[in-house]
Order: C-alpha cells, then sequence, then structure tokens
C-alpha cells in the first residue's frame, strides 16, 4: 500500500518495475500498472508564472534536482527576465508567454503543471484560468485573499477535473512529518500548550507584500499560514476560536495593515496555541509541549533552512532534500501519474484562509471570534 505521507516513495520501486517489465517479458509489460510505471518516467514540464524572488532563488534551483516535474516554459511581464531565463534554463520561445498571451498555454503539450507565484491579489484569477487552460496549477501560499476566493478555485479545479495544491512546502520536509507524528502519536494526557512563530525585518517602501490590496495584510497573509498550518498539524485539528492583536511600530512603512499579529488559537479540547507572524523582528520557532516532553523545531519555517528537532532527551537532524521544493513538486507530479489525493490542497490552503479572516475579523472587533468552517 502506498504511503502518500513519505516524500521519498516511488523513486526506487519505480526502477524495480521497469527492470521487472524486461525481465517477466512482453505479456506483463502489457499490463495497465507496468504502462502507467513507464508512463511515469515522463517528466512532467512545469510553466512558472512570474518570475520574482521565489521563482528565481527557490523554484528554479529546485527544479533542476527533481525527478519527476522539470522547468519547461515560463510567464513574464518583463522581455528581459524572458531572454535570461531562456538562455540560462534552455527554454524554447515557444514555450515562452506574457500577460497578455498567457490564456495560448492551453495549446501548448510541453506544459503539464502551471506554478503561480504572483503577488497575492492575482493568485485566484490565474490559478482559474490555468485551471480553465486545462492545466494541474500549484499556486504559492496565501492561496486567496480570503476563504471565498479559495472556494472559486477548488471549484474551478473539480470543474475542469485537474489537481490543485498549494506550495505548502512543509507539508512533505522530513522534520516537519516527524513533527506531526511525534505529536499525534498517543500518550497519557493530551497537548496543553504550542508556540508557532516566524517573523523577518523586511518591510520597507514600495514592497507589495505590504501593500493592502497587492498583499492583503503583510505578514499575516505571507507568514500566518506556515505557524497556522504547523498548530494544526500537530494537534490534530482544526481550531475553533482565535483572539488576534496587531501592532504597528513602524507608521511610515505600514499603511493599512499592521508590521507584528499575534494571535492565540484555542481548539475544542482546550488546547492553546500563541503565535507570532512579523515583517518587523526575526523569529522562526515551532513548540510543541505533551505531558512531561516538549519537542521544538528551529529553525523551524524558513525556506531550506538547516533544521534540528529537540526533546528533552535529544536533538537530532534528519536527511533531507537540498530544496524543500524539489520534494513538494515531486509529490504533486506523483499524485498526478498516480491519481492520488493531494496532501497540500486547496482545501488546505482554504482553512487556513478561514482562520486568517477570522484572525482579522478578531483584529477589527477585539473580541474572541468562533472560526467558520462552512
Amino acid at each position: 500500500m502506498k504511503n502518500i505521507d513519505n516524500p521519498f516513495y516511488t523513486a526506487t520501486s519505480r526502477r524495480q518495475a521497469l527492470k521487472n517489465i524486461g525481465i517477466i517479458g512482453s505479456a506483463a509489460a502489457l499490463s495497465p500498472l507496468n504502462l502507467a510505471c513507464l508512463k511515469e518516467e515522463k517528466k512532467l514540464g512545469i510553466a512558472l508564472v512570474g518570475l520574482g524572488n521565489y521563482a528565481t532563488l527557490m523554484l528554479a534551483p529546485a527544479l533542476q534536482k527533481t525527478q519527476f516535474c522539470e522547468l519547461k516554459g515560463i510567464v513574464t511581464g518583463t522581455p528581459e527576465k524572458a531572454i535570461k531565463w531562456q538562455k540560462e534554463y534552455n527554454i524554447s520561445p515557444a514555450h515562452t508567454y506574457n500577460y497578455e498571451t498567457f490564456d495560448k498555454i492551453k495549446n501548448d503539450p510541453a506544459i503539464d503543471i502551471i506554478y503561480i507565484v504572483l503577488p497575492n491579489f492575482m493568485h485566484e484569477e490565474y490559478t482559474i484560468r490555468a485551471l480553465e487552460a486545462g492545466k494541474h496549477v500549484i499556486c504559492e501560499k496565501p492561496m486567496a485573499m480570503n476563504a471565498a476566493g479559495c472556494k472559486n478555485m477548488i471549484a474551478a479545479a473539480k470543474k475542469a477535473g485537474k489537481k490543485l495544491q498549494v506550495g505548502y512546502r512543509l507539508f512533505y520536509e522530513p522534520h516537519h512529518l516527524e513533527m506531526k507524528r511525534w505529536a499525534n502519536e498517543p500518550f497519557e494526557g493530551r497537548i496543553k500548550l504550542m508556540e508557532t512563530s516566524l517573523g523577518f525585518d523586511m518591510a520597507r517602501p514600495g514592497l507589495w507584500r505590504i501593500d493592502k490590496k497587492m498583499g492583503g495584510g503583510g505578514a499575516l497573509m505571507d507568514l500566518g499560514p506556515y505557524v497556522i498550518q504547523a498548530a494544526r498539524r500537530a494537534a490534530g485539528q482544526n481550531p475553533v476560536s482565535v483572539l488576534a492583536q496587531g501592532f504597528i511600530d513602524d507608521p511610515e512603512i505600514y499603511k493599512g495593515i499592521y508590521g507584528t499579529y499575534t494571535w492565540q488559537l484555542k481548539f475544542a479540547d482546550n488546547a492553546l496555541c500563541n503565535s507570532t507572524a512579523s515583517f518587523s523582528s526575526y523569529t522562526d520557532r515551532y513548540y510543541v509541549s505533551k505531558g512531561y516532553d516538549y519537542m521544538e523545531l528551529k529553525p523551524a519555517f524558513a525556506a531550506n533552512a538547516k533544521m534540528s528537532l529537540q526533546s528533552r532527551d535529544e536533538s537530532k537532524s534528519l536527511p533531507c532534500n537540498e530544496y524543500q521544493q524539489t520534494t513538494q513538486m515531486d509529490a504533486f507530479a506523483r499524485n498526478i501519474f498516480d491519481n492520488t489525493a493531494v496532501i497540500a490542497s486547496g482545501e488546505e490552503g482554504m482553512i487556513d484562509m478561514q482562520v486568517i479572516d477570522a484572525i482579522k475579523k478578531s483584529i477589527e472587533t477585539g473580541a474572541e471570534v468562533k472560526i467558520d468552517y462552512a
């Protein structure tokens, strides 16, 4: 039975299956299972939409190390970037698009997956257009500007019969999987307290992430999904309510949003998680208290940082890919090949946005807010 929670599944088994085809003979080679294995050896073509820092520094290098997908196309509004990427990654002009020609990608058989790496306010529109073009989609977090937008994207994926993944690289990261396993295994008692926080001193004038219309809420939107997911996965359930606060430490930079957000998630069994997301100060922590023991991961959320798990008795680091995004994208390719459920699904992205919507409401009202998962 396949373990889809294991990001390292299938590489060895598929190679062995190909060997078996040659050994067993032509009759076995014609079986549907073996034909599927043969098909899986073809890498799926990915087109990156938006060639900013994340695509340049993380996704493109990660795609040089993937087993089941490869960088085949780009979408950019900057001609100079298009030329540079074509030369650096051997991308054909035939697979190069701008935002006026984007919809023509539906006629490009080399592109199987479209990866949306655009400012937050563009996620919903371009995800739906990519799905309508008949492509599978990975959309960077936050999935949309609000939960309603997420619902539209999920509906579009179902209508198109295509798969949708949110760019949650840590859903496939070994240290995070180990934290989830440890937190969810039975013990005498229950988890009562967690802490999840992520912040960087990164705000500057002109940054789209701190523009309310483009980003939707600064660090809460950009970093909040990580710390919300961590609490949900460790608790093994979704929070039922939240009490939140917002702080502006530089009025000249933050207009209509906060520099630092803090909140307390409450779960049905009264477990509590204290969280922070900030564009004003550095923090990167994932801590779970479990009876007399604890597990702490730090750094916890920063992309491709060298991680270690610390408990009362030991500290350990686990083997992992150089780029977390490599595992994430290969996992999505396997979901497509095997027609299995996506772990970092649109539904997961929508839950995080439902929590974020409640955090915003709590800050506005100053009251504890029940989270609506309808």
